[in-house]
């Protein structure tokens, strides 16, 4: 199954989450440290709990929330039946998975005109890629 998120939003919560690193002291690492790999650079989080949408990184201050942006077809504000597409794509549980800036930016770059990320979810992995939609 494929979620979308138009590139504008991705564009968004990036820059939104550098500009709470800045402001702030740097950025969240989603793993608290359980994670051999260290996701505290510029990117965001592909969130899986109430609906699917990325999330930005950057550290906040007390009380903020992260920018978000939900898949089109994951947003419990827009779809009655985002609890079943969430469960299609990232499981039952909740989850979270780190999106580097740098390879989203290169991956957008290489396709003048694209409109959409685009991220296939299979039982074996996560694919990324982007689209142009009309």
């Amino acid at each position: 199954m494929t979620l979308t998120f138009t590139i504008t939003a991705v564009r968004d919560v990036i820059a939104s989450g550098i500009a709470d690193a800045k402001e702030n002291g740097g950025f969240r690492d989603p793993h608290c440290g359980l994670s051999g790999a260290d996701h505290r650079k510029p990117g965001l989080w592909l969130v899986g709990d109430h609906g699917v949408y990325v999330c930005s990184n950057g550290a906040l201050a007390e009380g903020h929330k992260p920018l978000v942006a939900y898949a089109e077809e994951c947003d419990p504000l827009s779809n009655d039946d985002w609890f079943e597409v969430k469960r299609r794509t990232f499981g039952g549980d909740d989850g979270v998975d780190f999106l580097d800036a740098d390879e989203l930016e290169a991956l957008i770059a290489a396709s003048p005109g694209c409109t959409h990320l685009a991220i296939d979810f299979s039982p074996a992995a996560i694919e990324l890629r982007v689209l142009e939609r009309g």
